[in-house]
């Protein structure tokens, strides 16, 4: 088969896309890096002729200069969808949020209900896969929760009193992505994909420690004090410790935002946040640096 993957120079898209490849499936990648944006409709309908499916996974959780979540979330899902249906394409899988829902006062949230609105009201088949806290390697979670712990073995919880969290390990995930994609399950469709084990974020930190060979300080730490440093790691990391978004996601429970379709049993995430699957998605062990900083990118290694 061959499918178009939005994306797919990042964490989601990245990992999909190589399943995809060993699979002998032909792969049409849609990334900035390779030049094809979401914003340019008539470089979708080119890509995408041809292709029976696409999967739709780009998206951003900080808003950038152009690349704001109107412009990804919203108008680029809607140019996916035009393009998708211009080129003659059968369905789209589309990558949405856990608690993507409206009228929330989150524009991350709203901009990715309008998405999952937009497909639904295609005249595509579908899928929508709303995700919770996804890892494994070259996700945010344990590639910068690893480098903090080694650069500084302490961590601030997201409230006073923390949320519950169910950590999605990024093969159960794919294992979803590829049954709509390429098995055509799921149709029309809106399921949650989340963990099978629910804690707090502290402890998974602790267990990610713990691995690391690191003794870590838990510091209580309210959210308004968690918005306030998030909006410095924006303007001042190249990739931010935690994002404005991100922190709103983590004061939420982890339940999904709307009404979802049954996931069936055989594609219910299975993997805890155990040893064996930290370790398979843990980076190469080192501290945050110079070259992390907005103003030294490009100019300095990071000092592992």
């Amino acid at each position: 088969m061959k499918f178009a993957v939005t994306g797919s120079s990042g964490f989601v898209g990245g990992h999909l896309s190589r399943l995809l490849a060993s699979e002998g499936h032909e792969l049409v990648s849609i990334s900035r890096r390779n030049g094809i944006d979401v914003t340019d409709a008539v470089a979708l309908t080119k890509a995408f002729t041809g292709c029976q499916v696409v999967i739709h996974c780009a998206g951003i959780n900080r808003q950038l200069g152009k690349q704001t979540y109107s412009a990804v979330h919203v108008e680029g899902t809607r140019n996916v969808i035009r393009s998708a249906e211009g080129a003659g394409v059968s369905k789209v899988v589309l990558m949405s949020f856990l608690r993507a829902r409206p009228g929330c006062g989150s524009a991350y949230h709203e901009s990715k209900w309008v998405a999952e609105e937009m497909v639904r009201s295609s005249t595509l088949d579908y899928t929508i896969v709303k995700s919770g806290m996804t890892y494994g390697r070259g996700d945010h979670m344990l590639d910068h929760l690893s480098h903090s712990l080694y650069t500084i073995p302490m961590f601030a919880t997201v409230g006073i009193v923390e949320k519950l969290i169910r950590p999605l390990a990024i093969e159960d995930l794919l294992a979803v992505l590829h049954a709509s994609a390429v098995d055509g399950r799921l149709s029309r469709q809106t399921v949650a994909v989340v963990g099978p084990e629910e804690l707090r974020l502290r402890d998974a930190v602790r267990r990610v420690a713990a691995i690391l060979g690191k003794r870590v300080a838990v510091v209580p730490c309210p959210i308004v004090i968690q918005r306030v440093l998030a909006q410095l790691f924006e303007w001042t990391m190249t990739v931010p410790l935690v994002a404005k978004a991100q922190v709103r996601i983590l004061s939420e429970s982890a339940e999904p935002g709307t009404h979802c379709d049954p996931l069936p049993a055989d594609l219910r995430p299975q993997r805890e946040f155990v040893e064996p699957n930290i370790r398979a998605g843990l980076p190469s062990p080192g501290r945050f640096g110079l070259r992390d900083l907005r103003l030294c990118r490009g100019c300095l290694s990071r000092n592992f």
